[in-house]
């Protein structure tokens, strides 16, 4: 049973801009070491970037409380990607006894990324 859906897109110049202007201090406070370790290998990592920052958002568009920035990070599953969580998120996931699929694209343009939340229950 779909428990909620969130959508988000922005234009990769939006995130390249922040990233110029702020530099490290951005990236840190954003992105999970992981998700930076990935992103700055590409040669042009700001669509890679601006990606996860989209699928971040559209997590946060479902979920029914804040969270930081960190607590949701973009991984893979072999080709597929996946949203790994803190460990305090991840409980919480666990008792609303949710799952969360994500589908990512971008263009040199823009990014978008989609998330549904989804449980077994009957009545969530």
């Amino acid at each position: 049973m779909i428990v909620a859906l969130g959508a988000d897109i922005i234009e990769v110049s939006r995130v390249q801009g922040v990233w110029e202007r702020a530099g490290w201090r951005f990236l840190h406070r954003v992105f999970t070491p992981t998700e930076l370790v990935y992103c700055l290998t590409k040669a042009d990592p700001a669509p890679s970037l601006a990606v996860r920052f989209a699928a971040k958002e559209a997590f946060q568009k479902c979920f029914p409380s804040m969270h930081a920035w960190k607590d949701v990070s973009v991984q893979f599953d072999g080709p597929k990607p996946i949203l790994c969580y803190s460990p305090r998120l991840a409980e919480e996931m666990k008792t609303r006894r949710w799952r969360a699929h994500v589908s990512l694209s971008h263009s040199r343009g823009n990014a978008l990324a989609v998330v549904v939340l989804e449980t077994d229950q009957e009545n969530p």
